[in-house]
Order: structure tokens, then C-alpha cells, then sequence
């Protein structure tokens, strides 16, 4: 049987034999296309390296387990590396070793090769694995090549391979083919789509450039060139020029290193409109063979056109059914609003903004609250799933997409657009029918079945406080007070107030719309953390810049409880709001934010004792556990008299992780549920528990993943604190978490 079948004899009919890259390359040689040569391992020879090894059996058994854990993060690894174990294990039989390094030797010089899979499932028809299974560039020598090969097959059983062929409904025994190809030393490369990914054009083509090897473009690391190509006589139609930071070039070691492009280099045009032409006749070459849109990696090495892959577009048949694409970014709020676009770069523009329009905006801050209130749906440029416009649309129930980069560069004031805040997309055009997140009228708290565990709801604006006091909920968990101290300070920066002496009139309307939710909740306690305005969102208060340091990275900067200590102005006046609205509704507490040290806490402490606010009876002093410092210090926390302690999931991610939560371009990055964060978590309850006081949460893991209030319920927190839609699922959540521990505890007794 022939372990190896080079592209000239193969052919799309061939995917069972050498996966669907392996096959489209084949296909791609025998139309004459350039093609960079090589050949394939075939999914025959997998199979009968696993089968003469005797390890097939065992693998068929741990794969059924592992598609059975498949929700169970750390269950799903530990399956996982069991299955590659296997394979790693059984590696090459000697029949198929001696093949392979037979058709390298044919390659002629100990050429450096490419190694990729190319799965027997892979690039059909409505599904694409592109960058599922492992692939490896820059092999040199038989050992080496060897080795790669067995990595390829052993990519079949990682967690996100199971992961993604579970969701896609692929239920076929995997078999993985294994693509060898001669490297090409390109000095330019990227992607084309035969029809335009972006809109669903069919007319037109979409091709993005970058320097180097085609890495950087296919991986997302540098913004390439964009350009498009109208399909039917080449011409250039548009041409957005990426900054591109750096390079994938081969280094003297015959390896591939990342290369700083040159100042002059990086805001430089990738391909000029001859090489597009060229490119494009290419491209519809490969379409017109196909007979179907093509999505197509493509390099230039000394002036030569190569192909190195092509795939269908798996997606675009969906798209055109929704209509054009115009910007996408990320689902930050569900449900879908359509709406004229109404473009502002300030919050001072928000007196053309009308009811109902979409706002478009490079970011929001607090004082931008007026204005999104009169919009139909929020879509902005930059931003992750924690960012100000994230949250606030999501308690007001509005559908929103951030991190789009280009929103209010490509979307013009007057279009009529569609926002869809689940799939992140702006869809041109209006729809009939309207999705807005559900706020579905529970009964009252009183008539709920209890749960030991208590729940929460998340609160900003005191206009939501009757619909949130509605729910099945024991009370606020987190009053965020940044957005009632914008409406009370009419948009002012504090010190700007205080100057002016108009702080009377100040804490009066704090105390209007404090006073508004605490008599909605009454008696359940309402949790307000005092006000946690970074540098750069108080800035864009009124008068921000004479008061304000302009800090490069405000979000581990001149913040929540240290700021009290530095300048206890705007503090002051909280207290002194909060202890009037407890002379008449004493359910009202006070949470400080963002503590770093003992010290510091300890002073800002010592200003509530100074204030009205130490006489008021039965206050509860919380914490915002935020900063990994809390860990060590919260028993001190306690013994300075902290009774309360909340998670905030958000900052605590960012802050153990490293990663901006604002950040679009490092969102992948930003997992609540990632070990090492559960670590903390777990370590922080563990502590208040020893310490005797009270511990929730208050972040967006369980208001995003209802599962993850179980791990919290099986780690002993007191409380959580979640959005209001999903109040419901949350419960739900908790109640079958408790259930299944004391099942499990009973179980264990007898």
C-alpha cells in the first residue's frame, strides 16, 4: 500500500487519502497552478502505525471518554494527553518510516520543509479546521521530519481539535494525513478570498498582504494591507494600509525568526496594483477550477507567485443571508437593534444624537451615559467584554459590539444599519423583527424558593433599580458608583464642583438617586462601592485636565482606595451622601475598590471614622478583591474591621493574567475560568472563611458562564453578584450545584 502519494497524483477525490489540505494541494498542481511541490503522508499510513503498535483500540476508548468531558476543562486535558501519549508511542512503523524518508530524499538536498496536517474531516464543504491541528515550518533532516509527522498525528487529540469536532457534529473516527512541502522563502504573503469575507460580495475579491512568511498575516499579529479587487476586470477598488510591526523571516540558522520591520517599512504598501492584477488573475483561476469561492494562502518569493493552500469559504453563505458585514468585532451585549448611525467622537456631541440611532464611538466613558441612554444599540472601536460600554450596555439591555477598530471610520452618519450584539457584527441595513436581552418580570425575592448560597444582582443607574428589585435577587451585590456620580455631578469633574462650592448640591443628588434604590430593595442590603474612576475617565469629566495626571496605563494607576488617601475630596462627599441616605434606609453599605496594601486601607478606614458615616449602626465595611496582593493580606483586612470581601473577576483576571481587560487584541487572552485565576479565587474565599466574614463575587464570568457559579458554590462563597438577565440562569445554576453536594455528601455518609 503506498504510505506516500505525492500532489501530482491526487485530486479532491482523494480527501479520505490525504485530508483536505492535502487534497486541494493536489488539485491546485494538477490545474497548473503554482504550487510549491511536495507530497503526503497518507491517513492509511496513520492508521497502520496505530494499528501495528497495537494502540488502536485504547485510542477509540479514550476518545469516547474525551468527547464525553468535553465541557470539563481540566477532565478534557488530562484525556487528552493520555490519547497523544498513545500516539507519541506507537509512532512510525518501519515501513512507513522508510517511505517517508524515501520521498524527502527525492526533494533533492535536505531541502527545509513544511510539515502540516491535513485531517481526513478537514475543509469540507460547511466546516474549516484552518489552525486546529498542528503544523511546523522550517524541518530540516529525516529525524527531524519524522519527528514532525508523529507531532501532526498526535495534534489529532488536543483539547481544541475534540473541542471543535464535537461542536462542528463530526462524529467520524479521526484520521489524520500529513502534508510535506517544500518551503518558500517568501518575502511577502497573506490570504485572499475569491468573494469578499466582509460583505458577501461575490463581485469582488478581498486580499490581505503582509512582509515575511505568511505567519504574521494568518496569525493576526500584524495589521496587513487590505485591498480590494473588483472581480471582474482586476481594478483596485479600495486599499487600506496596515501598520505592520514586524516580520516572519528564515534566520541564518535556517529557522524562523520575528524581525522588527523598519520605521519607513511598516506604513509601506505591501503589493503594488501590478502584482494585485497578477494576483488576481490568479485568483480567479482558482475560483473558475473550483467552481466556488476560495479562501487562498499565497507568497512571493523573488518575484515568483506560489499557492500554498486553498479552502472554500465555509461562512459566506451565511453572511449574505444576514446581509453585508461592515464591521465586526466583539458580542459585548445580546440581542439585535436597527437604527441610523450617529457617529460622535465626544460626549459633547450628544445633542444630535437622537432616540433610537446607533451610537458609534471610539470608546465610552461615564460621562458619555446621557447619550447612550438615547441610543438604540453601542458599537465602538476599540474595547473588550469588560470595557465601560460593555457593562453599561448590558444593564441597559442594549445590543453592543466593541472592538471593531474601524466603526467610525467605515460606518457614516444617516446608514441604516443592524447591530448584533451576540455575533458582534453591523450588518447593513434595517430587519422587522427586534431581539433585545430578556427582562423576563420574576416574582419577588420573598416568593423564591431560598438558596444557601445568596444572589445578587449588579446595579449602576438608580432608573433600573425597580426592574432589578423585581427579581428573585437578596439584594446589590455591586452599586457601581461611577455612574451616578456622573449624573450627580452633571458631567463636572468633583474638584472642578468643589472649587466652585456647589458640593451641597452634589451629594443632594447622590443622595436622590442613592435614596431611589435603597427604597426599592429595602430591607435587602444594597452594596455601594464607592467611586473607582480611572485617571483617563476623569479626564473626560469637565474641567478633567487641570485636575487630572495623564498616566500611560491608567488601569493599574491612580485609582480606587489610594486615590481616597492622596485626595479624599470626592470621598468625603460619598460618606457623607451615604450616611444621609442611611438615616432613613439603613440597608446601605459600603464596598472600597481596587485595595493594593494594608496602609493604604487602613487610612481611607480612618476617613470613615471621621466621618458622619462612623455613627450610622450595623454598617457593613467591604472590600473589592481585585489586586493578587489580597491574598496575603486579607486577614489583616479583617482585624482593621472588614466584614465583607467581593471578587471583582474582571480586574483580578487582568491583574494575575497580564492582560488588559480593555484590550480587543488580547481578548483571547482574557479567561476568568483560567487555572490560574481559579486559584486565586479559591484562595481568596478560603481566606475570608478562615478570616469569618463574607465573600462574593462580582465579576462577568457567572453573568457570561452560569456553569461558573457552581465552581464558586462547591468553593464555599458566601454570594454573587450578576447581571440582571441573568439572574434566572444564575439561580438555576446554584440551586443544582447545592443539591448535587449535598447528594454527594449524603452519598458519602452511607
Amino acid at each position: 500500500m503506498p504510505w506516500i502519494r505525492w500532489f501530482s497524483e491526487l485530486s479532491l477525490a482523494e480527501v479520505p487519502v490525504a485530508g483536505g489540505k492535502g487534497a486541494n494541494l493536489g488539485e491546485l498542481t494538477g490545474a497548473g497552478l503554482p504550487v510549491p511541490p511536495g507530497f503526503v503522508v497518507t491517513a492509511d499510513a496513520y492508521r497502520v502505525c496505530m494499528s501495528q503498535a497495537g494502540v488502536e483500540p485504547e485510542l477509540d476508548r479514550v476518545l469516547d471518554e474525551a468527547v464525553r468531558v468535553a465541557d470539563d476543562q481540566d477532565r478534557l486535558a488530562e484525556t487528552c494527553a493520555r490519547l497523544q501519549r498513545l500516539v507519541h508511542q506507537a509512532g512510525l512503523a518501519s515501513a512507513v518510516h522508510a517511505a517517508l524518508l524515501e520521498a524527502y530524499e527525492e526533494l533533492e538536498g535536505d531541502p527545509r520543509v513544511a510539515v502540516r496536517s491535513s485531517a481526513t474531516a478537514e475543509d469540507a464543504p460547511d466546516i474549516s479546521f484552518a489552525g486546529v491541528n498542528e503544523s511546523f515550518t522550517n524541518v530540516v533532516g529525516a529525524e527531524e521530519l519524522a519527528a514532525r509527522v508523529v507531532d501532526c498525528w498526535a495534534s489529532l487529540f488536543s483539547p481544541r481539535a475534540i473541542v471543535y469536532r464535537t461542536a462542528q457534529g463530526v462524529r467520524e473516527t479521526p484520521a489524520m494525513a500529513v502534508i510535506v512541502q517544500q518551503m518558500v522563502d517568501a518575502d511577502r504573503s497573506g490570504v485572499a478570498f475569491t468573494a469578499n469575507p466582509a460583505t458577501g460580495a461575490r463581485d469582488e475579491m478581498l486580499v490581505e498582504a503582509g512582509f515575511g512568511l505568511g505567519e504574521s498575516v494568518v496569525g493576526g499579529t500584524v495589521e496587513p494591507d487590505t485591498y480590494t479587487i473588483r472581480k471582474a476586470d482586476s481594478r483596485l477598488t479600495h486599499v487600506a494600509v496596515g501598520r505592520k510591526t514586524h516580520k516572519i523571516v528564515r534566520d541564518a540558522n535556517g529557522r524562523q525568526a520575528r524581525v522588527e520591520v523598519s520605521p519607513t517599512e511598516t506604513d509601506q504598501r505591501v503589493l503594488g496594483d501590478i502584482e494585485l492584477r497578477d494576483l488576481a488573475r490568479l485568483l480567479v483561476g482558482v475560483e473558475q477550477h473550483y467552481g466556488s469561492p476560495q479562501d487562498v494562502e499565497w507568497a512571493i518569493a523573488d518575484g515568483t507567485w506560489w499557492l500554498v493552500q486553498s479552502r472554500p469559504v465555509t461562512t459566506l453563505d451565511r453572511r449574505l443571508k444576514t446581509g453585508a458585514i461592515l464591521v465586526s468585532g466583539l458580542g459585548a451585549s445580546f440581542g439585535t437593534a436597527s437604527g441610523a448611525v450617529r457617529v460622535m467622537q465626544s460626549p459633547a456631541e450628544a445633542g444630535a444624537l437622537q432616540t433610537g440611532e446607533v451610537l458609534v464611538a471610539p470608546m465610552t466613558a461615564p460621562d458619555w451615559l446621557p447619550a447612550i441612554r438615547k441610543a438604540a444599540a453601542l458599537v465602538t472601536d476599540s474595547g473588550g467584554m469588560t470595557c465601560h460600554a460593555a457593562i453599561v450596555a448590558r444593564e441597559l439591555g442594549l445590543p453592543c459590539v466593541v472592538g471593531t477598530r474601524t466603526a467610525t471610520t467605515t460606518l457614516r452618519d444617516g446608514m441604516q444599519v443592524t447591530v448584533d450584539g451576540a455575533n458582534g457584527t453591523v450588518i447593513e441595513g434595517s430587519i422587522s423583527e427586534i431581539h433585545r436581552p430578556a427582562h423576563v418580570a420574576e416574582p419577588p425575592a420573598a416568593g423564591v424558593q431560598p438558596l444557601a448560597t445568596r444572589i445578587y444582582v449588579n446595579l449602576a443607574m438608580s432608573d433600573q433599580a425597580e426592574h432589578a428589585a423585581a427579581l428573585p435577587v437578596d439584594g446589590v451585590g455591586l452599586l457601581r458608583a461611577e455612574f451616578l456620580l456622573t449624573d450627580a455631578l452633571g458631567g463636572e469633574h468633583p474638584g472642578r464642583i468643589l472649587a466652585r462650592g456647589d458640593e451641597e448640591k452634589a451629594i443632594n443628588a447622590m443622595v436622590a438617586a442613592l435614596s431611589t434604590i435603597t427604597s426599592a430593595f429595602a430591607p435587602r442590603p444594597v452594596i455601594y462601592r464607592a467611586a473607582d474612576f480611572r485617571s483617563n475617565e476623569f479626564r473626560h469629566l469637565t474641567g478633567g485636565e487641570d485636575f487630572e495626571p495623564v498616566e500611560d496605563n491608567p488601569m493599574i494607576g491612580y485609582r480606587g482606595c489610594y486615590r481616597y488617601v492622596r485626595d479624599p475630596s470626592l470621598f468625603r462627599m460619598e460618606l457623607e451622601a451615604l450616611a444621609r441616605v442611611r438615616e432613613q434606609t439603613p440597608n446601605l453599605h459600603l464596598m472600597i475598590p481596587f485595595v493594593r496594601t494594608r496602609w493604604e486601607l487602613q487610612q481611607c478606614l480612618a476617613e470613615v471614622d471621621r466621618s458622619r458615616l462612623a455613627d450610622s449602626r450595623g454598617l457593613h465595611r467591604w472590600v473589592m478583591a481585585e489586586v493578587p496582593s489580597v491574598q496575603y493580606w486579607l486577614p489583616e483586612y479583617a482585624r482593621l474591621g472588614i466584614d465583607g470581601v467581593s471578587i471583582g473577576s474582571n480586574d483580578l483576571t487582568q491583574l494575575v493574567l497580564g492582560v488588559d481587560r480593555d484590550s480587543e487584541l488580547c481578548a483571547p487572552l482574557f479567561d476568568e475560568s483560567d487555572p490560574a485565576v481559579l486559584d486565586a479565587i479559591g484562595n481568596i474565599i478560603g481566606s475570608a472563611r478562615r478570616a469569618g466574614i463574607t465573600s462574593s463575587l462580582c465579576g462577568q464570568a457567572p453573568s457570561n458562564n452560569p456553569e461558573f457559579a457552581e465552581h464558586l458554590v462547591r468553593l464555599g462563597i458566601t454570594s454573587i453578584s450578576v447581571n440582571p438577565d441573568a439572574v434566572p440562569a444564575v439561580r438555576q445554576a446554584v440551586d443544582v450545584a447545592e443539591r448535587k453536594i449535598l447528594l454527594e455528601a449524603a452519598r458519602t455518609r452511607t
